[in-house]
């Protein structure tokens, strides 16, 4: 049983909204980096690149962050080097942030790093954190029970979200 919670259509909503967000806040720099988590969170990311690409004059460079999620002590690995995000400011993307592990672990791997500013964007936030991290961007808030899970899609021809 799926019970959609995001449509497409929403979830271009609310990637538009989260990209003027972003706009909004890094208005004063000239490049910003979008660091997306391996794979879901990657498309997130890929969307609001393009989203923040298409409103505002900001240089966006995207990056992929591989996060081991079974084991997310185990070494990070990004898609362009340190130095090509360092004394930037940077957005880490996922698309559903449950316990908070792997967006704590995507964070730890920035701060060893100088960056100009740093926040996260996540499509759903589902408020079960077991980090102390939070959403600085965020789509959809939603309580759920720790046995729902959220599931979003990103498929050529279709994109949603749904509780299971």
């Amino acid at each position: 049983m799926k019970n959609i919670i995001l449509t497409q259509q929403e979830i271009e909503h609310k990637t538009k909204r989260i990209a003027y967000q972003i706009y909004e806040t890094f208005v004063d720099e000239k490049e910003i980096v979008i660091a997306g988590i391996a794979s879901n969170g990657y498309v997130f990311a890929e969307k609001l690149a393009k989203m923040v690409d298409d409103i505002s004059d900001l240089k966006v460079t995207l990056c992929e962050v591989k996060i081991n999620k079974q084991n997310p002590i185990e070494e990070v690995i990004t898609s362009i080097p340190a130095e090509e995000y360092a004394n930037k400011a940077l957005v880490l993307v996922d698309d559903v942030l449950n316990s908070g592990t792997t967006l704590i672990y995507g964070v730890k791997h920035f701060l060893h790093v100088p960056l100009k500013k740093f926040k996260t964007a996540v499509l759903v936030d589902r408020n079960h954190k077991q980090y102390p991290v939070k959403a600085d961007f965020k789509g959809l808030s939603l309580s759920t029970s720790l046995q729902e899970h959220i599931h979003v899609v990103f498929n050529d021809n279709e994109e949603y979200a749904y509780l299971s």
